[in-house]
């Protein structure tokens, strides 16, 4: 599993993740393809930006494009969310895409602390929450609210993705 920026070649695969059982918690409907085109470009202009302060990666294993993971960042927080394709759910891969991203995080982009959520109905995205390092911190309007924090003396890695844009911004907040 390693975490890639999207491509315009992506746009069938995100159609595909933002379909079936993977959006209906989401309170939409299923993404059709033109608004796949428009998402992947979107996601292309973001990771263009400097500062960058929009990362929506692919979550790629062995050439396929099984889900999403997104960070969001304000200052020194950050907003993290991720979306899997029902045929990739309990094998890991959100799990360990959601640890690189804070690893990226708290590392390169040095955001003091990172929040979640998932739906009160859907206690196994909790799980992978829990496992990546999240602890709860409330539950509000049917969502569980998560918090991840930088741990003091910097033991979490620094993360360089391949294929990751990350020219952000410096522990300061300005563009790096």
């Amino acid at each position: 599993m390693n975490l890639r920026e999207l491509t315009t070649e992506d746009a069938d695969a995100v159609r595909r993740i933002y379909g079936g059982a993977s959006v209906r918690r989401l309170g939409r409907a299923e993404m059709g393809h033109a608004e796949a085109q428009r998402y992947v470009r979107q996601a292309a202009r973001w990771a263009r930006e400097v500062p960058r302060v929009r990362h929506i990666l692919g979550i790629d294993v062995a050439g396929d494009l099984v889900g999403l993971v997104k960070l969001d960042t304000i200052a020194a927080q950050g907003r993290l969310s991720y979306l899997l394709r029902e045929d990739s759910w309990g094998r890991g891969y959100a799990t360990a895409a959601v640890v690189e991203l804070l690893a990226l995080a708290f590392g390169t982009l040095h955001l003091a602390a990172v929040g979640a959520r998932h739906r009160t109905d859907n206690p196994a995205s909790g799980r992978v929450l829990a496992k990546a390092g999240f602890v709860r911190s409330g539950a509000s309007d049917g969502f569980v609210h998560y918090t991840a924090r930088r741990r003091s003396g910097g033991t979490r890695r620094s993360a360089r993705l391949p294929g990751v844009s990350t020219a952000t911004r410096d522990p300061a907040g300005s563009a790096g």
